[in-house]
């Protein structure tokens, strides 16, 4: 469904600056695995004098002959093929003879595998930045998937880059606008985006010409197919205890979401619980839901949404998957799916709300979530300058009762305690249809957004 390079308009935007510039420099680019790090790096230095390295954890020797074939290609000097040696510092140093005040791009992709094969990699590349490449026009491209080995190890003030002139950007999966340019059909693409997310690579695997569950079969019930393994790899390449980051999401997913509940059912102490859910945040695997009015304690919940369906529908059951009873599956799923898109709608509502994606509400610029006791709203904005307050409901529902619905929204809303004696208060309806549309309630502002509205957005 998804072409091999989609969008990344801003990140092309911002590589095309810092090859504008006169000089050496360095740019690093992180982020998931599957995110396109490599795809926006080719579609760069497609039209460019530049050359692409793909590092691997074979073996030092190995990586430095790659860096030798590429460097011969680039500059057409056959030497660098029969070069007799064995350190990437003299093979930088030949690059910079050879290229004079030439601009060029060197991509170093999976650079966490050459952490990972030699400990003072990182020093190795401080000095011939310093001693080779300071006074060139080369840009360098450092690029990895291991966000925790990229964010501390590269970018992080121990680094023996920390200080020095960096440039940044941590890719992010697609939001839900960037997905439904692709989807032409607006409930169709809330489904994809629920199921697959906004990582490029999951995309390519839904087919708009199959119905939903057909490409969920496809796609993750089926054994050895494209995504059936996809979160337990992902685990593997970025953890060393996936088995432990494994358990903390099953979980989590069967509804053990505050940090007492988790230890209770992982078994694990706190403090190193702590961690290992730290490290799912830094991935954008789960998140910390403090709701409004609290300062700590809250819920963890599973954000990115390949995740979040895998580990409730096909990890529970991959005894059944394994031996191939898909129809047992697939009946399960399909009578959970709605709901289950119900709780998907409100995550997506939020989303566009903290991205100000929707116009009218731009003003509400705090998103929050809301629970008291057995009260909950989907939804709080809040614009603590003007002491307004915006109160959101979602139903993944057609023919929504919107007076009713507000009714109840409002019930709740006297428990929310903010302002409460000067505050003004609004409300929001999210649904695939309303019964009728009503802009007012008991003197109080009220949009209706159904799905037709969000496709306009």
């Amino acid at each position: 469904m998804l072409p091999k390079f989609f969008d990344r308009e801003r990140e092309l935007k911002w590589l095309e600056s810092i090859y504008s510039e006169t000089g050496f420099k360095l740019a690093v680019i992180y982020g998931r695995r599957r995110v396109g790090k490599t795809e926006l790096i080719k579609q760069f230095i497609k039209d460019k004098k530049g050359v692409y390295i793909l590092s691997t954890d074979e073996s030092l020797d190995e990586n430095i002959k790659s860096f030798k074939e590429k460097f011969y290609k680039i500059t057409k000097k056959d030497y660098f093929q029969k070069l007799h040696i064995v350190s990437f510092y003299d093979l930088f140093k030949y690059l910079t003879k050879e290229i004079d005040n030439e601009k060029i791009v060197v991509a170093i992709d999976e650079f966490p595998y050459l952490l990972s094969l030699k400990k003072g990699i990182l020093s190795l590349f401080q000095k011939i930045i310093d001693e080779n490449l300071i006074d060139t026009n080369i840009k360098l491209i450092i690029c990895g998937s291991s966000m925790s080995m990229m964010e501390n190890d590269v970018l992080g003030y121990k680094s023996p880059l920390y200080g020095r002139n960096v440039s940044s950007w941590k890719l992010s999966p697609f939001n839900f606008r960037e997905v439904s340019k692709i989807v032409d059909n607006i409930e169709k693409a809330c489904e994809v985006y629920f199921i697959y997310g906004g990582v490029p690579y999951y995309l390519r695997f839904y087919n708009k010409n199959k119905g939903l569950m057909e490409n969920i079969i496809s796609s993750f019930l089926t054994k050895g197919r494209n995504l059936y393994d996809e979160p337990l790899i992902l685990l593997r390449e970025e953890f060393r205890e996936s088995r432990v980051y494994r358990l903390i999401l099953k979980y989590i997913s069967l509804g053990y979401k505050s940090l007492g509940k988790l230890c209770s059912a992982t078994g694990l102490e706190k403090s190193n619980l702590s961690k290992y859910l730290s490290s799912l945040e830094e991935v954008g695997i789960i998140r910390h839901v403090i709701p409004l009015g609290m300062k700590r304690k809250g819920i963890y919940e599973v954000s990115d949404p390949l995740f979040r369906f895998w580990f409730k529908f096909v990890y529970p059951y991959r005894d059944k998957l394994e031996i191939g009873n898909i129809e047992s599956v697939e009946k399960l799923i399909y009578s959970q799916l709605n709901a289950y898109f119900g709780y998907c709608f409100e995550y997506l509502i939020e989303e566009r709300l903290t991205y100000m994606q929707i116009p009218e509400l731009e003003n509400f610029t705090h998103i929050y979530k809301w629970w008291y006791k057995d009260k909950e709203i989907d939804v709080v904005g809040l614009n603590n300058d003007t002491k307004e307050i915006l109160f959101v409901e979602c139903k993944w529902q057609n023919k929504v009762d919107a007076r009713k619905t507000i009714k109840e929204l409002g019930d709740a809303a006297k428990y929310v305690k903010w302002y409460n004696d000067e505050r003004k208060e609004s409300y929001a309806l999210f649904a695939k249809d309303f019964k009728e549309k009503i802009n007012k309630y008991n003197g109080k502002k009220v949009y209706c957004f159904d799905l037709k509205d969000l496709m306009k957005k």
